[in-house]
Formats: structure tokens, sequence, C-alpha cells
């Protein structure tokens, strides 16, 4: 830029020197000779031309050599983002024509409500199924709580009924002749009935006797056999008695069931 700059007032120096020389010369020679002032001035004109052209020149050089950026000229894909184009004209109005109209809009809403409506009546009716089975398993929790512990005591309940059969029913209340074997029955008698009141009170209950209707959702059978005086498909024997908590099978009864001859 600064090399340009010297040029152009190099060249502007070098035409105002040569002008004035121009004019005296052809003044000058119009004094002395009138009569070649067509050729004086003929040759004064070419000076000039020859010296704006050598200045031309040295401009043309001199912008040869210059570091000054050329200007850009916008590129064709430029001019074509900046000016919009007719096919987006276009676009826009499709999409204008395609836009939802209101009744599209409240039948899309009614939609939403309807699907959110469903989702919390679900919601709800999840949460108390939830809420039921916590209920319900608290309840089985508290209620079969001792099915551990009565299940425990059923043996010691078993063999009291065993000490109370193997006394001989004519010495049971024989205090004259025997007097311990008595007392020790009365004994094992009252700790039965204290022991049977405390599994009643706990929802404990015995179950299984002679006679009943074998069912095998709270029977066990473990043999048949014959018997004239039974009916057939009744228990007929007991070899040991079933135990029942708060409606719950804790032991099936063990029984011989009558067949048919």
């Amino acid at each position: 830029m600064a090399y340009r700059t010297s040029s152009i007032r190099l060249a502007r120096a070098l035409t105002k020197q040569s002008q004035p020389t121009a004019h005296r010369s052809i003044s000058a020679a119009s004094a002395l000779q009138p009569q070649n002032y067509s050729i004086n001035n003929i040759l004064c004109a070419s000076r000039s031309s020859s010296l704006i052209s050598n200045y031309n020149n040295n401009n043309i050089y001199c912008h040869s050599f210059s570091t000054k950026p050329e200007e850009e000229q916008p590129s064709d894909e430029a001019a074509a983002a900046q000016s919009p184009s007719e096919g987006e004209d276009t676009e826009e109005t499709t999409n204008n024509n395609d836009a939802p109209s209101e009744e599209d809009k409240i039948t899309k809403l009614e939609t939403q409500i309807k699907d959110l409506k469903d989702q919390v009546l679900r919601s709800l009716a999840e949460q108390e199924n939830v809420r039921s089975i916590a209920k319900r398993d608290v309840q089985n929790a508290k209620t079969f709580a001792i099915t551990s512990f009565a299940k425990s005591l059923l043996d010691t309940s078993d063999n009291l009924s065993r000490a109370l059969d193997a006394v001989p029913e004519e010495l049971r209340h024989d205090h004259e002749n025997q007097p311990v074997l008595a007392n020790l029955y009365e004994g094992i008698t009252m700790t039965e009935t204290g022991l049977n009141k405390a599994f009643n009170k706990n929802g404990l209950k015995k179950f299984g006797e002679k006679g009943e209707k074998f069912d095998p959702n709270i029977h066990e059978a473990l043999f048949e056999y014959p018997d004239p005086e039974g009916e057939v498909g009744n228990i007929g024997q007991v070899m040991k008695v079933g135990f029942m908590l708060n409606e719950r099978v804790v032991r099936p009864a063990e029984v011989g069931v009558v067949k048919a001859p």
C-alpha cells in the first residue's frame, strides 16, 4: 500500500514538472518563431500524451504490486441464499395450507384428555390393588404368626391323647383301688383340656373324628377297609387328629376310610 502511494505521488510530480516546461517552450517558440506555432503545439501535445501514458503505465505497474485484497464478489450460492426462491415460497404456502384447523386441534386435545384420564384411573386402580394386597399380607402375617409355634405343640397334644387312651376305662375313675392311676388320669385330662383351650383361643382347632365324611382337602387317607357297620366313604378310624389354624389346615388328619365290601 505504501509503495503504491509513493508511486502515485512520483507520477503526479513528474506530470507537474513536465506541464510548465511544455507551456514555456510553446510560449518561447511562439515568440521567436510565430510561423512554427502549429508544429510546436503538436510536439507539446505528443510529449504530454507520452507523460500521461507513462503515468498510467506506472499506475498499472504499482497496482500489480499492491497488497490490498480485491473485493470479493458475492457468489451465486450466497445470492441464492439471500434471495428467497420460488420453491421456498411454494413450501411456505403448502405448510400454511397444511396447518391443522381448530376442529383438528380440539379433537387432538380431547384424545389426549381421554388418554390421561385412562392413565389416572389405571394408576388409582393399581394403587388400590397394592393397598389391598399389603393389607391382606399384614392380616395374614398377624393371623398365622403362630403357625410354627402351634406346629411344635401338636406332638405334645398327641402324646397327652395317647396317655389318656392307655389307661383302661374301668380304672380311670377307681379312686378306691387305684387312686394314684385315677388321679394321674385326671391330671392328664386337665392338662389336655387346658392345652385345647389355649389352642381354641388362638384359632387352632382339632378336626377328624370317626363318622365324618372323608374330604381329601383336609383328610389324608392311609388305608381303606370294609366295615359293614360304617357308611362307605366315611372315616372309620382316626390314626392322628388334624389341626386347623384360622380355617387353614396346619396338619391334615390321618384316617382310615370305609370302603364297599
